[in-house]
C-alpha cells in the first residue's frame, strides 16, 4: 500500500462511493470491536478483583433465629376518641414486625416532634396536599 500524498486512499480521488463506504464500515467495525473487547477485558478483571478480594469468612454454625421483643409504644393521650388511632398504630407495628395484632398491646402513644424547620414542614404539607 502506497501512502504518498497523491494516493487515492489519502486524497479520496479515484475511489467510488461504494469503496468509500466499505472502508468506513471496516473502520467502524474495527473501532467497535476494540471498544467492546476492552470493556469485556475490564469486566473480567473487575469480576476477578471481586472474587479475590471479597472473601467472606465462613461460619461453622448457622446463627439461631433471634426473637423480636414486643414493643411498647409510650405516649400521651390527646383525644377522647382514640380507639381508631390505636387500631392503626397496632396494625402498623404488627405489619413492620411480621406478627399478629393479638401479640401486641399499646399502652400509650405520643407524637414525636420533628426536627425539621418550619419552611420544610410547610413545603411537605403543600406537596402532600397537591397529590391528594
Amino acid at each position: 500500500m502506497n501512502l504518498d500524498p497523491n494516493s487515492s486512499l489519502v486524497t479520496g480521488k479515484g475511489i467510488s462511493l461504494g469503496e468509500a463506504f466499505g472502508m468506513g464500515g471496516e473502520t467502524v467495525v474495527i473501532g467497535l470491536s476494540i471498544v467492546f473487547g476492552v470493556l469485556l477485558i475490564l469486566m473480567i478483571v473487575l469480576y476477578l478483583f471481586g472474587v479475590i478480594f471479597n472473601k467472606k469468612p465462613k461460619t461453622a454454625t448457622t446463627p439461631a433465629q433471634e426473637t423480636v421483643p414486643e414493643p411498647e409504644v409510650q405516649a400521651e393521650v390527646v383525644e377522647e376518641d382514640e380507639e381508631e388511632l390505636i387500631a392503626v398504630l397496632t396494625a402498623a407495628i404488627a405489619a413492620s414486625l411480621n406478627t399478629s395484632t393479638y401479640n401486641l398491646q399499646i399502652k400509650s402513644y405520643r407524637r414525636v416532634p420533628t426536627k425539621r424547620p418550619a419552611w420544610n414542614n410547610a413545603g411537605l404539607r403543600e406537596t402532600i396536599g397537591n397529590r391528594f
